[in-house]
């Protein structure tokens, strides 16, 4: 398969072939006005044109800025069979509906696959919504004709903006998306998209589609796994790909606008590579987010951290059995001590529930004898005491837990410091009136 990486810099050195072309292309029209000079003194200046380096700067700068497109379209398909770090393309086209509408919590997404989705990132001129933010890079993502494409459209006139809305919308319709996959789209993306469309009386269709913002669904899933989950993130840990070459996003409108001073597209170009990388990275995410929920233990490449991410998804979406499934799948694998408890925690309130006792006590017992010590655990011992008190009537056996429970959350929780002063105090109470009862008895 080639490698994705590969097709990126062949696009790159394509934008740079026809960039430089275009500056001889220039030179030799500007010649041709000069009828001073002869034919070979003008193939001799596109001979040394030609052969400049690419490190070698002019001595004196210009300040005369270079001529810029007010609006671009590019359009740059790839291979289904393409591999985007661990992830091939096609593979997003095997997601079911049901995965999506559990990733989404949005029922419309049950008939709805990602081969009509629209996945959508702006590179904007600020880092924080509002009014004056304006989106000069539109980058999009959709599979058409057996290939996955990444389009942009880019504003290189800020005058231009309302002419690039008209084509957006027109796109748009024409494209005819089913819906919309994104990465805090729903508090970014598409609500600043939507003020431009409002700006100039036209409107945003994408607002009426189903809407996954994975943002959620990969807080669910691996924020317990990493230190943090942005996409630029999860790319290197889950999909593995390599985007050293990418530029920080805080970087980007700084760009932007010095290029609005020069119009020098080689500020440009770095901001289009990591807008394609955003949206290579999104799809892969959510494939790889999907996977979890396969059937497939060849297709699923999830560890047991994964698994609780996924019980927390389904647990979400009202699907007790399959995220109690999720748990113990969890539970059976190498958990870290805290994503352990949580797991136990969750699994034991579900057995509670539905009075399977003889499955909770052996969770709550786990928990509360564990070796690292912390406030996680004084749910366990709170449990317990309630389990003695109230349906073994062992007095004395819950005594002990409340009491080992108060030491452990004295200095580190005054909600079970409390819980656990008043249950002793009320244990203390019964077990006095059950030992003056036996007493009584002759």
């Amino acid at each position: 398969m080639t490698d994705i990486k590969e097709k990126l810099k062949q696009l790159k050195k394509e934008r740079e072939a026809r960039s430089k072309s275009q500056r001889i292309t220039e030179t030799w029209e500007e010649m041709e006005k000069k009828e001073n000079l002869s034919t070979k003194e003008k193939l001799q200046q596109l001979i040394n044109l030609t052969r400049e380096k690419k490190a070698q700067k002019p001595q004196t700068p210009s300040f005369e800025p270079l001529p810029r497109e007010p609006l671009q379209f590019f359009e740059n398909p790839y291979s289904l069979d393409i591999r985007y770090g661990k992830i091939v393309l096609s593979s997003g086209l095997d997601i079911s509906g049901d995965v999506l509408t559990c990733l989404s919590k949005d029922s419309a997404f049950e008939t709805l696959g990602l081969s009509t989705a629209l996945f959508i990132d702006l590179e904007t001129t600020g880092l924080s919504g509002g009014v004056g933010v304006v989106p000069f890079n539109v980058g999009m993502g959709y599979y058409k004709n057996d290939k996955f494409y990444v389009a942009q459209y880019f504003l290189g006139d800020l005058a231009e903006e309302e002419r690039m809305i008209k084509e957006l919308g027109q796109f748009f319709e024409e494209m005819n998306f089913q819906s919309v996959v994104t990465y805090n789209g729903k508090s970014f993306d598409i609500p600043l998209l939507e003020t431009r469309f409002i700006l100039y009386r036209k409107p945003l269709i994408l607002c009426e589609l189903p809407h996954l913002d994975f943002l959620y669904s990969a807080r669910s899933l691996w924020g317990h796994k990493y230190e943090n989950c942005r996409l630029f993130h999860l790319a290197h840990e889950l999909l593995e790909a390599d985007r050293s070459e990418d530029i920080p996003s805080a970087e980007i409108p700084l760009r932007y606008f010095q290029y609005l001073q020069t119009g020098n597209f080689d500020l440009i170009e770095p901001i289009l590579y990591h807008n394609q990388e955003d949206i290579l990275s999104l799809l892969g995410v959510v494939i790889t987010g999907a996977l979890i929920f396969s059937e497939d233990s060849d297709a699923c490449l999830a560890d047991a951290m994964d698994f609780f991410g996924a019980g927390k998804i389904m647990e979400n979406v009202g699907e007790i059995e399959k995220s109690v499934n999720f748990f113990q799948r969890a539970l059976d694998g190498k958990l870290t001590d805290e994503v352990s408890i949580q797991a136990k925690k969750k699994l034991s309130y579900h057995f509670k529930k539905n009075q399977g006792w003889d499955k909770a006590i052996p969770l709550w017992q786990e928990v509360a004898s564990s070796d690292s010590i912390s406030s996680k655990q004084l749910f366990s011992f709170r449990e317990l005491a309630m389990y003695f008190e109230h349906k073994e009537k062992k007095y004395e056996e819950a005594r002990k837990i409340a009491e080992e429970g108060l030491v452990l959350s004295l200095g580190v929780s005054p909600y079970y410091e409390k819980d656990f002063s008043y249950r002793l105090e009320r244990l203390k109470r019964k077990i006095k009136k059950q030992k003056m009862k036996k007493e009584a008895q002759p």
